[in-house]
């Protein structure tokens, strides 16, 4: 068992973010983490939960015990009762450390309210034989100031020279360079993190985007007045614009995630904006200050921005006191945005030296694939792959931002079937920034090419010139060709598509991989503790007992190559001999053949999704079982069972799935949700370069 403490040198620092990100950062190289809260320091106005505690079961599945109450804490130590709270404190540090590999200690911040935060971080550290990491954050001051401000934090633990205390985690790096300059000037003014005996263990630049509240938060924590919702509780205020001007010098403001403060009779400033809203602009929304109620006869000639999702909100104050307020806004991630919370917990982890921290930490007990380590392999496979990605949907908003993401990030090179004007007007109005190297082609300019290798392809089947020229006005069937004539790797479709859409093509011009004569899905679920495989959700309606083999075989195929130890899990109503009938024998049979085809694979069935998935059940009702209590992967007996499952499991239980991903095929092309998110769809780009890079030639 190994501790990490961290200690702020102060407030605003950023400490949960460190926190966040250095638990995501240590499950990536698959370690086990706790994490603790020893103290609870609530902001004013802050209900509920200790919000770093909550944020970290939130994000990452954990259950850290309750911190204990400031007040309470502050009663001890007036009491001189310091060994008894230290206890307290021990106490609840074991329910944290139960099973983990690492615990993350987060420590108190110190505060006017609050000047014993120091020794009493000293205390703590010193009774859980942690190490010590201090976290800082430059502010107006010379890199010699800064240094000298962490030295003085950490002589609270005996120093930068003492063997427990680690080094320093820096978050919110304003540097106008790279951050690597930043890192080589503070090296010159800190002689011990130059020689690697005070260690600089991670260096997080400032990001706008990190700190952007939904307009929601701005409306609770203003007591604004909602006069339309709208889409409040998705956008993001990215950038608060108060508008005094005239409108022509109003209009280049206008952009995505910019909330406009005006005073609510600028009558022609809530038309511009409304204007821009129905052109596409997704403004972060409208706050209207000075107690100033909207003219009706213009909020009604506003009514389409209103129904496509503008946010308009009203506060009495007027606007040099509405100006303040904002300013003065806590600026921490709530613990109900779990988006946010989780932008800021990968940024941070990819900017924290982890492979170092885990040496520290010696080997773990087992190690395994949190999702977490799950998404991170995803990325860090892709990226090595390299590989072409053509998306048929090229001017849908999503996949458009999906692409610039995929390609910014090296995860794939990817091909957008559309028109360009089209694709830079989507972008333009969404504030995406289109990458360098992103590829846009034209349907219309390259179809012709494609007419007579679809005629060679399909001749068995009659198709003519004409016919293949009406097909490829489809932008799937166009893409689909492109991978058939091995132009791209893989296709990812589907936002907009129905399934049946994305897999016909594929069947007339893919074909089935060898050995295979179906196609077949899993979903990859990334519960908290582990990555499961659910197959077949989404393709196959009633397979028989052949195929529902050929799925099972598939399917462990699909874990091993993502990197989940496949143990195949049949499931039926029953276990093993315990029942009959018609569903219960196809399981049965499909078992055996499954069995037959692949006898090196851990595979049992028929066996109860319980059975299949605790422990304690499978040892009770398949005591001899091989997979009982620990399957990975999941096989469904029909479409019905498979996706009322997944679905029950994703949204009971708030489990992000990945997929599905087709398997069967002797190319990779995957299909999406129609309600599929950006984050979805960066991920199945991902998927499709991996199975390409994976499939033999």
């Amino acid at each position: 068992m190994h501790t990490f403490f961290i200690a702020p040198t102060g407030f605003g620092v950023g400490l949960t973010s460190i926190s966040l990100g250095l638990v995501r950062a240590l499950e990536r190289d698959g370690l086990k983490v706790g994490f603790f809260k020893p103290i609870a320091q609530p902001h004013p106005g802050d209900e509920g939960p200790e919000r770093s505690s909550e944020l970290i079961a939130r994000t990452h599945g954990l259950t850290p015990p309750k911190p204990l109450a400031l007040g309470h804490i502050e009663r001890m130590l007036g009491d001189g009762q310091v060994d008894e709270l230290l206890e307290e404190i021990v106490s609840l540090y074991q329910q944290a450390a139960q099973g983990a590999d690492v615990v993350i200690v987060e420590g108190m911040v110190p505060t006017r309210h609050a000047s014993y935060a120091v020794r009493v971080n000293a205390l703590v550290a010193r009774s859980l034989d942690a190490d010590v990491i201090v976290v800082s954050a430059p502010e107006d001051e010379s890199l010699t100031e800064l240094y000298d401000r962490i030295e003085i934090q950490a002589q609270g633990f005996g120093g930068p020279r003492d063997p427990k205390v680690l080094g320093v985690i820096l978050n919110k790096v304003r540097h106008e360079g790279r951050v690597e300059e930043f890192v080589e000037r503070l090296k010159a003014h800190a002689p011990l993190i130059k020689s690697g005996q005070f260690r600089l263990l991670g260096c997080i630049p400032w990001r706008d985007e990190l700190n952007a509240p939904r307009t929601r938060d701005i409306a609770e924590q203003l007591g604004a007045r909602v006069l339309n919702a709208g889409d409040y509780e998705q956008r993001r205020v990215g950038k608060i614009v108060l508008c005094a001007r005239a409108v022509a010098s109003t209009v280049p403001l206008l952009k995505p995630e910019v909330l406009v403060v005006t005073p609510g009779d600028r009558d022609d400033i809530i038309l511009a904006a409304s204007l821009a809203s129905m052109n596409g602009v997704p403004l972060a929304g409208l706050l209207l200050c000075s107690d100033f109620a909207p003219d009706p006869r213009i909020m009604e000639l506003c009514r389409g921005a209103l129904q496509s999702g503008l946010p308009v909100l009203t506060v009495a104050t007027g606007s040099y006191d509405t100006a303040t307020n904002l300013n003065r806004m806590n600026k921490e991630i709530p613990i109900d945005d779990r988006e946010r919370a989780e932008k800021v917990t990968e940024f941070v982890a990819g900017h924290i030296e982890h492979g170092w921290l885990k040496q520290r930490c010696g080997n773990p007990r087992e190690l395994r694939l949190s999702p977490a380590a799950f998404r991170y392999q995803l990325v860090k496979r892709a990226q090595a792959a390299n590989k072409r990605i053509v998306l048929p949907e090229g001017s849908e908003p999503r996949t458009i931002q999906a692409a610039a993401i995929c390609q910014a990030r090296g995860i794939a090179r990817c091909v957008l079937l559309a028109k360009p004007d089209e694709v830079r007007q989507v972008a333009e109005a969404q504030g995406i920034a289109l990458p360098p190297g992103l590829e846009i082609l034209d349907p219309d300019l390259i179809r012709e090419r494609y007419v007579e290798p679809m005629v060679e392809l399909r001749r068995g089947k009659g198709l003519n010139a004409p016919m293949a020229q009406a097909q490829l006005e489809d932008s799937v069937v166009l893409g689909t060709m492109m991978l058939a004539l091995d132009e791209v790797d893989g296709l990812v479709s589907g936002a907009i598509h129905t399934t049946a859409n994305t897999i016909r093509p594929a069947l007339q011009l893919i074909k089935t991989a060898p050995g295979y004569n179906l196609v077949s899905s899993v979903f990859f679920m990334l519960l908290p503790d582990q990555v499961l495989v659910y197959g077949d959700c989404a393709v196959n309606p009633d397979p028989s007992a052949t195929e529902l083999a050929e799925i099972a075989i598939q399917s462990a195929d699909s874990a091993a190559a993502f990197g989940i130890t496949p143990r195949v899990a049949m499931i039926s109503y029953s276990t093993g001999s315990s029942g009959s009938g018609e569903e219960v024998e196809k399981v049965r049979e499909a078992t055996r053949l499954a069995r037959e085809r692949r006898p090196d694979l851990p595979l049992d069935g028929p066996l109860q999704y319980d059975a299949a998935a605790i422990e304690s059940v499978g040892r009770q009702k398949a005591p001899d079982s091989p997979v009982a209590g620990h399957a990975t992967v999941f096989v469904f007996p029909d479409l019905n069972t498979g996706n009322t499952t997944y679905k029950a499991v994703q949204r009971s239980a708030n489990v992000i799935s990945v997929g599905p991903m087709l398997q069967g095929l002797r190319k990779p092309v995957n299909d999406l949700s129609r309600g599929a998110l950006v984050d979805d769809i960066v991920f199945t780009i991902a998927l499709t370069a991996i199975q390409s890079a994976s499939q033999p030639r």
